[in-house]
């Protein structure tokens, strides 16, 4: 994910949870990640997790009823304001904003046609994360979609991202691109997964040893949803928190 923090890169991820000490416990635990709350009382419970002194992504409660629980990727935009409206004439729709978040930025939570939900950050003081691509850091965004064409022409559309397909087993997988840097990907869900498994982005996190994150997630009171797995890049699992945020994981054969 060498390309972050500029217009169309991912730039930030957040978790909302249902248990914010729970998540800093677990978080901390797995990946030494800490957390600092954000003191002004109007910041609702947000907080930045940290590694060492860098920020690796954020975290809050859920607070809308029925919320679940999620990790949530953002993509750095000029004006969130016009990307709203791209992304609405594109098929996509507003879940929440525009808005201003104090000095820091502008933020819009999305859907893309499908129904993946994402967000978009137009910066301010806030410019987004202060370490990537590196072990306990996030280091890839990827999306999971039925209709992979379709999602294609939006974000290439609403972003500009370049995608180039290949065959993947049965399916096929797209690593987006912007000016020739690969910073995630896409994978066409077939009939292999559960219908009721809705369109939706993963956020990576780069780890040195995914056998022992996985382990360490299960004794962390956590799941493995798909077990340590040899892929081209390296090795991944798809882990959760005990509250049931999602995330993977990936021990990349070649960091470089």
């Amino acid at each position: 994910m060498k390309m972050h923090n500029r217009p169309s890169a991912p730039t930030w991820a957040d978790l909302s949870t249902t248990d914010v000490p729970a998540a800093k416990a677990f978080y901390g635990g797995l990946f030494g990640w800490h957390g600092e709350d954000v003191p002004m009382k109007e910041a609702g419970g947000y907080g930045m997790f940290l590694l060492g002194d860098q920020y690796v992504g954020g975290y809050g409660p859920c607070m809308a009823p029925g919320q679940p629980v999620a990790w949530l990727g953002y993509f750095q935009v000029e004006s969130a304001d016009a990307t709203a409206a791209a992304v609405t004439g594109n098929g996509g729709s507003i879940i929440a904003g525009p808005m201003d978040v104090f000095e820091s930025g502008r933020l819009a939570v999305l859907a893309d046609p499908e129904g993946a939900v994402f967000g978009i950050w137009q910066p301010k003081e806030h410019k987004g994360f202060g370490v990537v691509d590196q072990p306990n850091s996030l280091c890839w965004f990827e999306l999971m979609v039925r209709n992979a064409d379709q999602a294609k022409t939006f974000y290439q559309s609403v972003f500009g991202w370049d995608g180039g397909t290949e065959p993947y087993g049965n399916s096929e997988y797209t690593e987006w691109k912007l000016d020739g840097e690969s910073f995630g990907g896409m994978m066409r869900m077939t009939d292999d997964f559960p219908p009721e498994v809705p369109a939706h982005w993963m956020v990576y996190v780069q780890v040195e040893d995914c056998d022992m994150a996985a382990e360490k997630a299960k004794e962390l009171g956590g799941g493995v949803h798909v077990p340590p797995t040899t892929i081209p890049p390296g090795r991944f699992a798809m882990l959760s928190d005990p509250q049931g945020g999602m995330f993977s994981v990936i021990a990349l054969t070649n960091p470089e």
